[in-house]
């Protein structure tokens, strides 16, 4: 996931959410880790001012490139909001999954994974380094192919508010909407670690894009395990924050060749 405002009756209906989701863990024995969600809220509260940040720079790249843009298609035409929801879709798909096979994507997004309880909560914890990262970038082709600007970013940000939905082990399959649809199930499977299902199921709205390229994971019967890979669970969010940099930067500072610094870089992760 990545950051978009959010209004006051956004936020109302997530809070109200997130404590349903707490007494259905708790009545149903699943249990519901308090530090883990008190870190989540720390990387909520660091993202203010990123946001505010990332706001700015992709704001001003967006208007640079919708300057350019050859072609400008109208905005109130309902076609070009359908033709907008499948490119979306599409470029999110990629920044998702460059995200997980580029170290200096990966770097910002190892925060969303890091958590090894998926609860509504968790979809929030994100990095504080998406300028940094760079993955908004995949957004600007769609601004120079004549997406108005105000339509990209109402899209993502129905596709991001959708995904709120899946972070969730209360939801089970949805039947024939699992073929179409990212659900809940499918994004289980996106957060676990197990090597069966790493990287996989990138899809935001959609899951046909995996079904097209090939990373649609399957359950195989073995139970999902959170977090990330190899790594010591942490609840201080600088570290969950800068740790994923710092062994990155580490890797590229003892590259011996140019070859080999672009490797560590833009590379997949460690």
């Amino acid at each position: 996931m990545e950051r978009i405002p959010h209004s006051p009756v956004w936020l109302a209906i997530v809070l109200a959410l997130v404590l349903i989701e707490v007494v259905w863990r708790l009545r149903s024995g699943r249990g519901y880790d308090g530090c883990t969600a008190l870190t989540t809220l720390g990387l909520a509260a660091g993202n203010i001012i990123s946001a505010a940040i990332n706001a700015l720079v992709v704001g001003s790249a967006m208007a640079l490139a919708w300057h350019f843009a050859p072609v400008r298609w109208p905005l109130h035409d309902w076609r070009t909001w359908a033709a907008g929801f499948v490119c979306v879709e599409f470029a999110y798909y990629w920044f998702h999954r460059a995200s997980h096979r580029v170290a200096w994507m990966w770097a910002t997004h190892a925060v969303h994974h890091s958590a090894e309880q998926l609860t509504l909560l968790s979809s929030l914890r994100l990095g504080w380094t998406t300028t940094l990262s760079g993955g908004w970038l995949c957004y600007l082709p769609l601004v120079l192919a004549g997406f108005d600007p105000r339509l990209v970013i109402a899209l993502l940000a129905f596709d991001l508010r959708y995904q709120f939905f899946l972070h969730t082990e209360a939801i089970g399959k949805l039947g024939p909407l699992e073929w179409i649809f990212n659900t809940p199930h499918h994004h289980r499977l996106h957060h676990a670690s197990n090597a069966a299902y790493l990287d996989r199921n990138y899809g935001g709205v959609v899951i046909v894009f995996d079904r097209l390229f090939g990373t649609l994971a399957h359950e195989t019967g073995e139970p999902i395990r959170y977090g990330l890979v190899d790594r010591t669970p942490s609840n201080n969010p600088l570290r969950l924050v800068f740790g994923e940099w710092a062994k990155t930067l580490n890797r590229i500072k003892q590259a011996r060749s140019a070859r080999a610094r672009l490797a560590a870089a833009f590379g997949p992760p460690a």
